[in-house]
């Protein structure tokens, strides 16, 4: 069979071949009994799930509960976390920069998040 017939044939199959119709996609939130988010996934799973948009599923909130069917989003409040110099115990960072975190051997400042506001 030459290249030629070789192209045909496949031109012509291409042709003839009955295509399926696409299936939809669909973006599904899976939860727990409390409405809490277990997986967001476009697989059919066993369990409870709601349909999202595709910009839900792509965010993938985990701040959500579903209550009566429905996604319910969760007030946000910020989060303050500080972190103190000298504690007890705590991360070995340069002694002028607590980005910097250093060996134990070498000059440091102990800095971690405290029990209490420092």
């Amino acid at each position: 069979m030459s290249a030629e017939q070789t192209t045909e044939n496949f031109l012509k199959a291409m042709r003839e071949f009955n295509w399926p119709d696409p299936q939809p996609v669909e973006y599904r939130l899976y939860y727990n009994e409390d409405g809490s988010p277990l997986t967001y996934t476009m697989e059919q799973l066993p369990g409870n799930y709601i349909l999202v948009s595709q910009e839900v599923y792509i965010s993938w909130p985990l701040h959500v509960r579903v209550r009566d069917g429905e996604l319910v989003w969760l007030p946000q409040e910020p989060v303050v976390d500080r972190i103190c110099p000298d504690q007890p115990t705590g991360t070995p960072c340069h002694p002028n920069n607590v980005c910097l975190v250093v060996d134990t051997t070498q000059p440091n400042r102990l800095w971690s998040r405290p029990n209490v506001h420092c």
